[in-house]
């Protein structure tokens, strides 16, 4: 039967062109349009096989063919080669799962240290995107020259001769050093290539059906393609043909066929023309061809440019492009997303102004909410209940979705964690919360650090799945992600590893297992429902044959077009071009067609991308520049630039002045010495904190900071102190006292931070001082009544009042009964003693209304050594009236808020310059 190949220019009426060729006399359409029995009666096309590479391209064929009819008629069997492929009988054995297939080759890898070494491995887990790239390698080899091995007996070995040739030409400008690793790695892609190819390959499966499907062949077939046929499809076409006629319809790029059309394109890039390729010359047919010089395609504008300086603004300009092109009424609107950054802002900015996008690339299955909840999952287990891992899991809204208290429960556990500065582990964690007001916090780390155990050891695949979809059970997270497109497929991704698993009984540990569910979430794609085609936004290649109203390219830099290549291994274009493999050169010439096509079928094109990057220049495509140049040569306008602005609102300027917000209603019920504080240095930041309760949340830190140091040394000498209170003990035995207490509290602290170490070092030093002064003190008649212990003390005055509270660090008592208290502070001496001295220091009066005036003196403790390499203390003067004058001070301050006093920003520089508040005052933008 006859082959022959269609060639038609890349114009706008490329389908129509296509059908009239067709319906020629002779064609496999022209045999029913020119039967005499279907003169009167609908025509009937349904005798020949339509292929098209996309089924959306069969819309476009099927209107082509109704406007040049004009008449009813039972359209050809359209369909893409994958879809036929898909209606055939399976065969006996189905190919393994792509999980199956790279975990078998991955088992086998991680037996050969050598492989470690050579791709600098730190550990097995790390060599398994090395049998991704493997495979990726064996199927590109597969594609290309399977054909060539099953077209004779020779041709395996002639499959061989190839490999060494591109393997010596790969070697000969090397020095020798580097021949042994090179010929390692080609050895190892051979070698791998060799044992995938088999019956069981699905690559070869899928051959085996082609062929079979071409050997059955009853009915003409008219092949669309935009490209050259690869070489099984190649094969296939060759089969078909001995059986049926085959007319193969194709994008033309020779250069008598693009002179005519696009002179501008073709002198600007002459490599759209590769002077050695050509339609085979027995599969042309001239006398059934039009000719090029005779076809006359539309005048088209030239592509507009619209550069933007950065991200957003590219981002914007291409939003506000595609809402003016909606509103003059386009109907088919393009995005070719050649910079998927850019692209995903531009996305949000159109959803924003409610326009949907159709997403035919679609996006990884990784970057999406439902992924990411899996990955939070694993990431916790590496980092074995590392808290910033867990608060990640556990804002996941597919974690715990049913539970009513949920946000705030995470936000209890978030505060708890913050505050006591708990870096993780799971002991750690459930350690933190088993004195919580709630019990459900606790059972919920309790929950958690109990599935994470579950996670540990050597698995099977199948067992791997099992326990990660018993994990989604435990935490509700099942139904949620079942609601979720996306969580739906990442749960039957789960389904297709543990089905796919077949003969694999290979173990694999937890980051084995891991970097698998990782490989698979980037490898797979996730589609988004499409509701609205209006704007569609697809890569470069996926604008082949079609044609819009308008189309906006982003990304039309000289980073982003061409596409940079991607080297694999040792595969560079000498050692590709001896494989026939697709070389860099040749994707190019490719992209640069796709390109041109895009310019010479669609009436609007706007080129967008950013002029700069990082702070660094980013030029535009070298491909623009040189037709730019050609523009100027040939002495033509050059390409026009376009900027739209935004609407334009008007806002009235209103002048910002110092707030002073009165709010009687929420003064609190309680107050503490700190809150006081906040009040006296700034009524606003009291207002903010303490009345709106807006707080800061307290930053996690890898290191103990002081307060964590502070809170170390209150426990010990309280346990200290106790002792002596209850148990008397010798002068001479105290220093290993208090030194067992301190190092048992240290040595618990070091296990969950190891840099408390400096802080154990710092107390050691102080502890000899530390003793002496407390048993000088004792022996001047003051012994320890309590320590640690909250109070409160209610203080009202008319119509309204306040509770008091607080947590004294220790309360002493002399023979004479009289009361001191002590507060600690990681000081020296002199500095506390300059600080009782100011006025506005109230914190010890504060803790002497805490005790309803039942103490006489009150002293800071310094835990620090000073000049002199001693402690000591500093006593509070005039303790009681400042006591009293504290105490009328509160409520005379206290009533006047409670009156609606305002509660000015009025905190000086010092005080502002810390604070956490200033955001809301926004003091810069009126002071």
């Amino acid at each position: 039967m006859l082959s022959a190949t269609v060639p038609i220019a890349p114009t706008p009426d490329f389908w129509q062109q296509a059908v009239r060729l067709l319906l020629r006399e002779g064609q496999p359409l022209g045999q029913a349009l020119h039967s005499e029995t279907q003169a009167a009666a609908a025509l009937d096309f349904s005798g020949v096989q339509l292929m098209v590479p996309a089924f959306s391209h069969a819309q476009n064929f099927k209107a082509a063919l109704a406007r040049e009819l004009r008449r009813p008629f039972i359209a050809p069997r359209i369909n893409t080669l994958s879809g036929l492929l898909a209606m055939q009988v399976p065969g006996e054995s189905a190919p393994p799962s792509e999980s199956e297939r790279l975990m078998q080759l991955y088992a086998q890898l991680r037996e050969h240290g050598w492989l470690k070494n050579m791709f600098s491995a730190r550990r097995n887990a790390d060599l398994l995107p090395l049998a991704h790239t493997l495979l990726a390698l064996s199927d590109e080899l597969t594609l290309a020259l399977l054909p060539e091995i099953r077209a004779s007996a020779e041709g395996e070995q002639a499959a061989v001769g190839r490999w060494a040739q591109a393997l010596a030409q790969l070697l000969e400008p090397l020095a020798p050093s580097a021949h042994g690793m090179l010929s390692d790695e080609a050895a190892l892609v051979w070698q791998v290539w060799k044992t995938q190819l088999d019956a069981n390959d699905r690559i070869v499966q899928r051959f085996d059906a082609m062929l079979a499907l071409a050997e059955r062949a009853s009915l003409p077939l008219v092949w669309v393609s935009p490209t050259a046929p690869e070489p099984l499809d190649a094969a296939f076409l060759a089969t078909y043909a001995r059986h049926q006629p085959v007319r193969i319809v194709t994008l033309d790029w020779s250069r008598q066929a693009i002179a005519p059309l696009h002179p501008v394109y073709l002198a600007a890039w002459e490599e759209l023309v590769a002077e050695d390729e050509g339609v085979p010359p027995a599969f042309l047919e001239p006398a059934s061809l039009p000719d090029p010089a005779t076809v006359k395609a539309p005048a088209l504008p030239l592509p507009l440019l619209c550069p933007a300086p950065d991200l957003e603004s590219a981002a914007v300009q291409s939003a506000q492009i595609v809402l003016r092109w909606l509103e003059q009424g386009k109907g088919e609107i393009a995005i070719v997303a050649q910079d998927r950054v850019t692209a995903r802002r531009l996305r949000a900015l159109l959803e924003r102004a409610e326009v949907a996008v159709a997403d035919e690339t679609g996006w990884k299955l990784s970057t999406t909410r439902a992924a990411a909840a899996l990955a939070a999952w694993n990431d916790l287990v590496s980092a074995r209940g590392e808290t910033n891992a867990l608060l990640d899991l556990l804002k996941s809204p597919f974690v715990f979705p049913d539970d009513p208290d949920r946000a705030d429960r995470v936000m209890r556990i978030e505060a708890r964690l913050r505050r006591a500065n708990i870096a993780g582990d799971w002991q750690a964690l459930q350690s933190a919360f088993a004195q919580a007001e709630d019990g459900a916090d606790l059972a919920c780390i309790t929950l958690l650090a109990r599935q994470a155990a579950r996670f540990g050891g050597r698995k099977t695949l199948a067992q791997w799945c099992d326990t990660q979809r018993a994990l989604c059970q435990a935490l509700g997270m099942e139904n949620a992600l079942r609601d979720d497109g996306a969580g739906e497929q990442c749960l039957l991704m789960l389904d297709d590893i543990a089905a796919g698993q077949g003969g694999l009984e290979d173990s694999f540990s937890f980051a084995e297992w891991r970097a698998l569910l990782n490989l698979r979430l980037d490898a797979t794609s996730y589609m988004p429902p499409i509701k609205d085609r209006r704007v569609v936004m697809l890569p470069l290649n996926g604008a082949r044959l079609r044609r819009f109203d308008a189309v906006l390219v982003i990304g039309a830099d000289a980073a982003h077009l061409p596409s940079p290549p991607q080297e694999t291994l040792f595969f560079s274009n000498a050692v590709r071009r001896e494989l026939n493999l697709v070389t860099r050169g040749e994707r190019q010439r490719q992209q640069l067609r796709d390109l041109t096509e895009l310019l010479c079928v669609n009436p609007e094109v706007v080129l967008c991308w950013q002029t700069h990057q990082d702070g660094e220049p980013n030029p535009v495509s070298p491909w623009i520049q040189r037709l730019e140049l050609k523009l100027a040569q040939q002495g033509m306008a050059p390409l026009r630039n376009v900027h739209w602005q935004a609407p334009l609102r008007k806002l009235q300027a209103q002048r910002s002045s110092m707030p002073a917000p009165s709010a009687p209603e929420l003064l609190p019920s309680s107050l503490s010495a700190s809150g006081f504080g906040s009040f006296l240095a700034c009524p606003y930041q009291f207002f903010a904190a303490r009345m709106l309760r807006v707080a800061v949340m307290d930053e996690l830190s890898d290191l103990p900071e002081k307060r964590d140091y502070g809170s170390w040394l209150h426990e010990i000498l309280h346990r200290y102190h106790a002792h002596l209170r209850e148990q008397a003990t010798p002068l001479a035995a105290r220093p290993a006292l208090l030194a067992g207490i301190s190092e048992e509290v240290f040595q618990r602290e070091m296990q969950r931070h190891p840099a408390a170490l400096a802080f154990h070092a710092r107390w050691q030093k102080v502890m000899p001082a530390y003793l002496l002064w407390a048993n000088e003190r004792e022996a001047d008649g003051w012994q320890f009544v309590f320590g640690e212990q909250s109070q409160s003390q209610a203080l009202s005055w008319q119509d309204g009042g306040i509770e008091l509270y607080g947590r004294l660090d220790r309360v002493d008592q002399n023979a004479q009964g009289e009361r001191a208290l002590l507060d600690y502070k990681t000081r020296s001496v002199a500095s506390l003693r300059q600080k009782v001295k100011e006025e506005d220091d109230h914190q010890l009066a504060f803790y002497g209304l805490l005790a309803g005036g039942a103490i006489e003196h009150a002293h800071y403790v310094a835990l620090e050594l000073g000049s002199d390499k001693k402690t000591g203390d500093a006593a509070a003067p005039d303790f009681l009236r400042k006591q009293d004058m504290l105490k009328q001070q509160i409520t005379t301050t206290l009533h006047q808020v409670a009156q609606g006093a305002p509660l000015p920003a009025n905190g000086i520089e010092s005080v502002c310059q810390y604070c956490d508040m200033r955001g809301l005052c926004r003091k810069g933008a009126w002071l």
